[in-house]
């Protein structure tokens, strides 16, 4: 197949939507002839290849911040993407139909894009949603509190194709937030097997030998609500406990801040946007994963931490609660019941037998959930979709 990816994000602009993407076009490239159509912005080159896959970005102009995107960004992507994507050939054929299928990532906002080439090149369109396109509780714009919107986001629900969701939170919004009746896949997302770091030491990144280690990754926005991790810390009084905050964002400043007022900022290591290789290093070192996200629509982190062994402490709204236990995997907490959270930490940082048979269990787990797998999933939905529209344009049978 010639499949086109339309995302607004890909690495390194993004978070972990535009990564899990990267993956799985990189896994199909070894197979399929694969071009996505992206953002230019922070001096990323307009063409390049990555792992097999074509990447082209069209500039944006507006953005400043590979981890955050703003409106006008969002907005000049639309017109950009649609140009670039009227005027592409096969990268390999030359051919006037330059692919077979869309997979467009994220309703909101790069829907319309995927929904108008689509409907230029006449084939279909494949929708996968994220979660964060279609709820996101932290933020005032979240195009479920505006009838607008709404409207936009059902339009693109019912025209594509197909829609795919990566948890069982996702597809419950299309229904219940949204109104949309119609079949809705679930793939679960997946990730590339992580590959350890040569060498991984406490040392590296200022830690004592035997300390307690706490990790969490992502970016330091609203929605992560990081700085409570910050209150949590200080409110378990384990003396030896460090945080490990792996990632950047607008939040920085405040949880810096917020370290400083409650006496713990010698114990709390904001590393920034750093290497896969030191991700995984940190991830390494640490005897627990935490994270206070209000809401994730799969939750790729958790299973990368699940790979390295270590429980996990979150909250209860998402996806993540399609592969996360209380009491196998971690604890999975009522969201924003700190006490609980904190409760947890401590109990896990007196139990190491605890968390051995946590890492056990994850290690075991995550095998489900590599990128591979979901490759093969989306592969029998584009197969699908050509199928269905194959079908749809046969001539009826005349009646004998």
């Amino acid at each position: 197949m010639r499949i086109l990816f339309c995302n607004y994000e890909y690495p390194p602009l993004g978070g972990g939507g535009g990564v899990v993407m990267a993956a799985l076009a990189r896994q199909l490239a070894r197979r399929h002839e694969v071009t996505v159509l992206s953002s230019q912005a922070c001096d990323l080159a307009a063409e390049e290849e990555d792992g097999g896959v074509r990447v082209l970005r069209v500039p944006v102009f507006f953005r400043r911040h590979p981890a955050v995107a703003n409106f006008p960004s969002m907005l000049a992507y639309l017109p950009a993407g649609f140009l670039r994507g009227i005027k592409l050939r096969g990268a390999k054929t030359g051919r006037e139909a330059p692919f077979d299928v869309i997979n467009t990532h994220f309703v909101v906002p790069t829907g319309p894009l995927g929904h108008a080439l689509a409907r230029w090149h006449h084939v279909p369109n494949v929708l996968s949603i994220h979660g964060g396109d279609l709820f996101d509780p932290s933020k005032r714009s979240s195009p479920h509190r505006h009838a607008p919107l709404r409207a936009a986001v059902r339009y693109m629900l019912t025209a594509a194709d197909e829609v795919v969701g990566q948890s069982r939170d996702t597809v419950r919004h299309v229904r219940d937030l949204y109104g949309v009746h119609r079949h809705v896949g679930l793939i679960p997302l997946g990730i590339e097997r992580p590959v350890p770091p040569d060498t991984a030491s406490r040392e590296r990144f200022g830690l004592p030998p035997q300390c307690f280690v706490i990790v969490t990754v992502g970016r330091l926005v609203a929605r992560k609500a990081t700085a409570q991790l910050i209150d949590i810390l200080a409110d378990s009084r384990i003396s030896d406990a460090h945080l490990l905050v792996v990632g950047d964002g607008p939040d920085a400043g405040a949880i810096r801040q917020r370290a400083a007022q409650r006496g713990v900022q010698d114990r709390v290591h904001l590393l920034g946007q750093v290497s896969e290789s030191d991700k995984n290093a940190a991830l390494m070192v640490a005897d627990v994963f935490a994270s206070t996200s209000q809401h994730e629509g799969f939750g790729l982190v958790f299973l990368e931490a699940m790979a390295f062994g270590l429980p996990v402490i979150c909250y209860d709204r998402g996806g993540q609660t399609d592969f996360l236990v209380s009491g196998r995997s971690g604890q999975v907490v009522k969201l924003n019941d700190t006490d609980a959270f904190t409760r947890a930490l401590v109990e896990l940082r007196a139990n190491r037998d605890a968390r051995q048979a946590c890492a056990r269990h994850n290690r075991r787990r995550v095998e489900n959930f590599f990128i591979d797998t979901c490759a093969a999933h989306y592969e029998n939905v584009f197969a699908a979709a050509l199928d269905k529209r194959a079908g749809s344009r046969r001539p009826a049978a005349s009646p004998s």
